[in-house]
């Protein structure tokens, strides 16, 4: 269990952290001089072996806020700490609510110095902590009466603690690791250190881990946990993690940035959907106001752009979302503090839904009810979040099917693990390459009900032409679905018999293409002079003075003739029998594999034909989207587009 301390400054907090566990958490010596504390401080008691206990010690003055929430970041347990002199002061109030926006609802109460103050003043600062605990999770919270100069109260609220972390259940670990980093440094033989608490998934001595933004990798060459040497750590641990690898050093770790599991992907967040609170204090907040933003130990600026009205009042909730100036590592159900533009005050919190929001239709009402799922799925947590209401959503709402890759992210979900959640809810997941979507059954059938719809409208607007070509069908039905995943939705349609395939057309099994009789006559007359010369066949104006056959009727014939397949309209009035372009397709393939890539030179002597013409035969690869260029070669992009 983790305790963070909360209050105003100069309430006792240090001198209650030592006197609880004999650590002063007062580092540096500015803090000791000063008697002031300036960074988060951490104590870690002696503990048995069956349950673990640290404090996080925060600075309570409103100089020092950005270090007090760096510091709060990752406490599961708050000691709201209150002087009896002083009684309730303005950075309680702070403190307390930035405690409940970040979601900590455990904590115990202390009323530090009440060897100061006379009984009736103790019993007024109880009436004061009352009412500021009213209807908070704390409100029925015992509160302890203590003293660090005379040792008051201390035994019976360490008690009160120990039996806590004795009786706390080690939080779930879920997703990949994610450390928020508040402290980095380096220490003589051994290096890079860097410290924070485990926000989610495990650790252990010998991984690998990617740091953000530098995005450099980087492995686990040992780790302290709870302040102890250690082999394996989890969420909800407070860690120091001592990194090494190529090029890795102090200066490319700051306070603010996140070391990671290499397998989460992180880019670079500019704009994230929120669940935004405003406190009841707070002054109204109107759309696209300037604001500081404190995720993790991280500070950045933006502005709040919200998405379900002009303007939010105190006490109010709204789907919203960050603009930010600099970027940010973010993760669903990680949690956010707002502060105003000046940086004064904070006005209040919010929950991030999701890092990679659309650029259109971000306030259409099937986005708003998605992003809705996700705050009910962060809101109902408290054993472990539970997916199944955004995944059914997502399969609802996105018709072309749901990124299983991007979901993963956003969760912090491998993407194996998320697909098993989507087949629980009954979906069909289908993947190639770096490419996963999952689809319900029934957007399924509707997928495949249209593909059968659009090749029979094709077929009458075109009755000459051999099918529809996969990639034509594939933008006409859903053009944001991948080629490689639109195939695999297609096969069972040519599986059971409703679609038959003819090289890359695609027809319904009845529909029969077919030239005019008097263009298969002239056919007739063409393509023994295309099969003369296949790699170099004769263009338009060199079959009419071969066949007698006016130009444009030459033109047409062919033209017609490519709509059914037989042949590829490879450049301006040159056309090459289908078949030609197979085997033309299989030597690149053949040239790729013996010398990485199609040269040019070498494509020319195995067609024996001129450079220019070998040219021009790869460009038209180029576009049809067979190969692409790269420099002076061509590589295959898509090996199955003839199959």
């Amino acid at each position: 269990m983790i305790v963070g301390t909360a209050g105003h400054v100069d309430h006792g907090k240090t001198a209650l952290i030592h006197s609880l566990t004999g650590i002063s958490t007062d580092r540096l010596s500015e803090e000791q001089a000063r008697g002031l504390t300036i960074e988060a401080g951490y104590a870690y008691p002696e503990m048995s072996d069956d349950f673990e206990l640290g404090f996080i010690d925060v600075p309570g003055h409103e100089k020092f806020i950005h270090n007090m929430l760096s510091g709060v970041a990752g406490i599961d347990t708050m000691l709201l700490v209150v002087a009896a002199d002083d009684g309730v002061m303005p950075q309680t109030r702070e403190h307390m609510q930035i405690l409940r926006l970040l979601g900590i609802d455990r904590g115990v109460v202390a009323l530090t110095k009440c060897d100061l103050v006379e009984p009736p003043r103790i019993l007024e600062v109880h009436e004061e902590i009352q009412a500021l605990l009213a209807g908070s999770p704390l409100e029925a919270s015992q509160i302890f009466e203590v003293s660090s100069r005379t040792g008051e109260g201390i035994a019976a609220l360490k008690d009160e603690l120990w039996k806590r972390a004795q009786a706390s259940d080690a939080e779930v670990a879920q997703g990949n690791f994610r450390m928020a980093v508040d402290r980095a440094f380096t220490k003589t033989g051994s290096g890079l250190v860097v410290t924070g608490t485990v926000v989610a998934g495990e650790i252990s001595v010998g991984d690998s881990v990617r740091l953000f933004p530098s995005n450099h990798d980087a492995r686990v060459r040992g780790l302290r946990r709870q302040g102890r040497v250690a082999e394996h750590a989890r969420q909800g641990d407070r860690l120091a993690l001592n990194l090494a690898g190529p090029g890795i050093d102090r200066e490319m770790v700051q306070r603010g940035d996140w070391v990671v599991a290499q397998a989460l992907p992180t880019p670079s967040l500019t704009r994230v959907d929120i669940a935004l609170e405003l406190l009841d204090d707070a002054p109204p907040l109107s759309h696209w106001s300037g604001v500081h933003l404190h995720l993790g130990a991280s500070h950045v600026t933006g502005r709040i752009a919200l998405l379900e009205g002009q303007q939010l009042l105190p006490g109010q909730r709204m789907l919203a979302q960050m603009i930010l100036e600099s970027p940010l590592h973010a993760c669903l159900g990680d949690r956010v503090i707002v502060r105003d533009h000046g940086a004064q005050h904070t006005i209040g919190g919010a929950i991030v839904l999701d890092g990679t929001p659309p650029r259109r239709g971000q306030r259409s009402t099937s986005r708003l009810q998605w992003l809705e799922s996700c705050r009910q799925a962060v809101m109902g947590s408290s054993a472990g979040m539970s997916l199944d209401e955004p995944l059914r959503m997502a399969l609802k709402l996105r018709s072309d099917g749901p990124d299983v890759y991007g979901l993963a992210r956003n969760f912090n979900r491998t993407p194996a693990s998320l697909a098993r959640e989507f087949e629980a809810l009954g979906a069909w997941v289908i993947s190639a390459g770096q490419e996963m979507r999952a689809f319900s059954p029934e957007a399924l059938e509707s997928l495949r009900v249209r593909i059968l719809e659009v090749v029979t409208e094709n077929h009458e607007r075109e009755p000459a032409m051999l099918g529809t070509e996969r990639e034509r069908l594939r933008r006409q039905v859903m053009p944001g679905l991948p080629s490689a995943l639109f195939r695999q939705i297609v096969q069972p349609l040519m599986t059971t018999g409703m679609l038959k395939q003819h090289g890359p057309f695609l027809s319904l099994p009845e529909h029969q293409a077919a030239l005019s009789d008097e263009d298969e006559a002239l056919w007739q007359q063409i393509q023994p002079h295309l099969a003369a010369t296949p790699f170099d066949p004769p263009r338009v104006r060199d079959l009419v003075g071969l066949t007698t056959i006016d130009e444009a009727r030459v033109r047409q014939v062919l033209t017609s003739a490519a709509r059914l397949g037989r042949v590829y309209h490879v450049r301006r009035d040159h056309f090459f029998l289908a078949q030609c372009v197979f085997d033309m397709a299989d030597m690149i393939q053949q040239l790729e594999t013996a010398q990485g890539a199609a040269h040019v030179a070498s494509f020319r002597d195995r067609l024996g034909i001129g450079r220019k013409l070998a040219v021009m035969i790869l460009e038209f690869f180029d576009r049809i989207g067979y190969t692409r260029r790269v420099r002076d070669d061509h590589v295959v992009r898509r090996a199955d587009m003839w199959h």
